[in-house]
């Protein structure tokens, strides 16, 4: 019996691990944010567009060796914009609407050609 106190204090430290690699997925600028392969993108809806920063473990990561395209479904219509780095940890897309309700997909491909997909439901 002394076994259980040691795999019960185990178990409980594996199920925190989880929260602690990520740090807290909070909105640093309002918008909606997401977690894929340990790093955190954080979709912000603008006038002309929208924003996408990007989180590496707390820390702003650096955007500018990345590029891909935001595609958006609002309701039934669907439009695509390009993802281009525009400073620091922020990416923008231009000339498409991101409305309350919309599914939206940022395809992200990195230096080393590897792509990541984010999924995003925008309050």
């Amino acid at each position: 019996m002394k076994t259980f106190p040691i795999a019960l204090a185990a178990l409980c430290a594996a199920l925190a691990l989880p929260a602690w690699a990520h740090g807290d997925a909070k909105p640093l600028h309002g918008g909606t944010v997401q977690v894929a392969a340990d790093i955190q993108y954080e979709l912000v809806p603008q006038p002309q567009g929208a924003a996408l920063y990007v989180v590496d473990h707390g820390q702003p990561a650096d955007a500018t060796r990345l590029s891909g395209k935001l595609t958006v479904l609002n309701g039934t219509t669907r439009s695509e914009a390009a993802l281009k780095p525009v400073g620091g940890n922020k990416l923008e897309a231009t000339g498409i609407t991101v409305g309350p309700g919309a599914k939206v997909v940022a395809s992200l491909q990195g230096a080393d050609g590897k792509t990541t997909s984010v999924r995003f439901s925008v309050k």
